[in-house]
C-alpha cells in the first residue's frame, strides 16, 4: 500500500516536472520571439541619431536583452519626435521608445533643469519591455 502511495506521489511529481519544463520552453520560445521583432528597429533607432553603446543578453527562464544607446539632445526636438511618432504609427516597439522619449522631456521640462548631454535610452527587452530614458549620465546605474 505504500509502495503504491510512493509509486503515485513519485508519477504526479514526475507529470508536474515535465510540465513545468515545457511551460518554461515556451516562455523562453516567447521571449526569443520578442527579442527578434525588438532587434528590427535599431537599424532605425540609428537612422534617428541613437547609437548602441553597449549590448547584452541575458540568458535565463526568460531571456533579456539590453541595449544602451546614446544620442544628442538636438536630434529629439519635440517637433522631431512629433513627427517621428506620426510616421510610426504601426511600429509599436519605435512608437515606444519615441514615446519614452518624448514624456522624459516634456517632464524634465517641467523641473526647468538645463538639458545635459548626452541622451541616453535604456531598452531592457524580455516580456514585457523596459525602456528608460536619461538626461545626462546616470549616476545610479
Amino acid at each position: 500500500m505504500i509502495d503504491k502511495l510512493l509509486k503515485t506521489f513519485q508519477d504526479a511529481g514526475d507529470t508536474i516536472r515535465d510540465q513545468a519544463s515545457n511551460l518554461s520552453t515556451g516562455a523562453k520560445d516567447k521571449a526569443y520571439a520578442v527579442i527578434e521583432d525588438w532587434l528590427q528597429i535599431f537599424p532605425q533607432l540609428k537612422a534617428y541619431g541613437l547609437h548602441v553603446e553597449s549590448f547584452a543578453l541575458g540568458v535565463a527562464l526568460s531571456p533579456s536583452l539590453e541595449v544602451d544607446m546614446k544620442g544628442t539632445h538636438a536630434d529629439f526636438s519635440m517637433d522631431k519626435l512629433d513627427e517621428i511618432l506620426a510616421d510610426e504609427a504601426t511600429n509599436t516597439a519605435l512608437r515606444s521608445v519615441m514615446s519614452t522619449i518624448r514624456t522624459t522631456y516634456a517632464l524634465h521640462r517641467k523641473i526647468n533643469a538645463e538639458l545635459q548631454e548626452p541622451l541616453i535610452v535604456k531598452i531592457r527587452i524580455k516580456l514585457s519591455p523596459e525602456v528608460k530614458v536619461f538626461i545626462g549620465e546616470p549616476l545610479i546605474q
